[in-house]
């Protein structure tokens, strides 16, 4: 299956579609500009050695173009190629005699990708219209160079072309919007819920503080030796609600779900595994023995929870012919440093393929690992999900956990 990004449909590898499409423009790009030499030295009988100046505006174009955004900004790389190109148009129709003539195909293409580039990403309104529009009026003044008869029907074509580039990039601009928007709500979704649930587990710390009080108030006349111990267990439950306390910041709680259960992960798990299992794909649970011995925080179990549910949950809609799916749990990291907790989901291939237009089992989109990022970040571990050697698919993520406790259990 192909590469999950920040959606929990597993998509095509962006970073392979990228390089494909990258390929095309490239590839695109030297073949206009093999048609724009060719055409300047079948003139250059009568232009003149000297007529090569005239593809200046299209080298320009194509430096704005594949110049990275982190070098130069957008705005100044689309000027330079706007300025370039109408100051080649001003001097053909005021300074050079007719027969010289340079309009590049290489030039209009740029010019283009940067119109649309342009309308979808520039975010202040005004500057994007006056970009625009110095660029659209560019592509279509291009064409007067050629002081011909059929001059103006090439700039009729590419008013049409500059309309449909401005659409399509405003119409992708519509969904980039949407998209963030989405994002967010996910994300501030996943924030209320884990608000809801550390309020719980805040709770469960405050009553165990209050009870080793309560006791230690009891034996302080009978015992007063086991007092000390007593303050060590306050001291250690007040410090984890406290940490536990700081994810709350501006977090709001809402009142419509029922508590977790705290120091349950390992069972929750095997239910939660097993119940898949019957209905959907072979499943199995793997926990190290390691693995059972650490002391996840409370928000840090939640969080493990969330994610392999939303793992069972993109293999059941995405890879439901899958033979099996194993769900491993490991500490990572060295030997004397501090260790994580790693959580995996691998499925192996499915036997059978599923068709490249098929709409998978619960429809397509859906925005589940955004929101398991944020969650996985927010209590500072770190996700990822993509191919796996064997053909399969394979979640991982790990979670910062405190040291090991001799002889203690699931």
């Amino acid at each position: 299956m192909p590469e999950v990004t920040d959606t929990n449909e597993q998509r095509p590898s962006r970073p392979l579609t990228r390089r494909a499409a990258l390929t095309v423009l490239w590839g695109s790009m030297a073949v206009l500009w093999v048609c724009d030499v060719v055409s300047v030295e079948a003139s250059s009988a009568y232009q003149g050695p000297g007529a090569w100046w005239l593809l200046a505006p299209g080298v320009v174009a194509g430096v704005a173009v594949l110049l990275p955004d982190d070098r130069i900004a957008l705005p100044w790389r689309a000027g330079a190629a706007v300025v370039a190109s109408v100051a080649m148009t001003a001097t053909h129709l005021v300074a050079l005699e007719p027969e010289f003539s340079g309009w590049g195909l290489l030039e209009t293409l740029c010019l283009l990708l940067l119109l649309g580039r342009a309308a979808r990403e520039m975010r202040q309104p005004w500057r994007a219209s006056a970009l625009c529009t110095a660029l659209g009026v560019a592509v279509v003044v291009a064409p007067l160079r050629l002081r011909v008869a059929d001059n103006i029907l090439y700039s009729w074509l590419l008013t049409l072309a500059v309309g449909g580039v401005l659409g399509l990039a405003c119409y992708l601009r519509v969904l980039d919007g949407r998209r963030r928007r989405a994002v967010v709500a996910v994300r501030q979704n996943e924030r209320l819920a884990l608000a809801r649930e550390l309020h719980d587990f805040v709770a469960h710390h405050v009553t165990g503080i209050v009870v080793q009080a309560q006791a230690a108030r009891t034996i302080r006349e009978t015992a007063p030796e086991q007092v000390d111990q007593l303050l060590c267990g306050i001291e250690q439950a007040g410090s984890e609600t406290l940490e536990s306390m700081r994810k709350l910041v501006r977090v709001l709680r809402e009142d419509d779900t029922g508590a977790v259960r705290p120091g349950e992960l390992f069972a929750e798990l095997a239910e939660l595994v097993a119940a898949f299992s019957e209905r959907d794909v072979p499943a199995t649970l793997q926990v190290a023995a390691g693995a059972r011995q650490v002391r996840p925080d409370p928000e840090v179990e939640t969080s493990v929870r969330n994610v392999v549910r939303e793992a069972l949950t993109n293999v059941r809609r995405h890879a439901s012919g899958a033979p099996s799916v194993l769900v491993r749990l490991d500490l990572a990291g060295p030997e004397e440093g501090p260790r994580r907790l790693r959580v995996e989901v691998h499925n192996a291939p499915p036997a059978r393929q599923p068709q490249p237009n098929a709409e998978p089992l619960g429809g397509r989109g859906g925005l589940g690992l955004v929101g398991l990022t944020e969650r996985t970040e927010a209590v500072g571990g770190r996700l990822h999900a993509g191919p796996a050697e064997d053909g399969g698919w394979r979640l991982t993520a790990e979670f910062p956990v405190r040291d090991a406790v001799a002889g203690s259990s699931a």
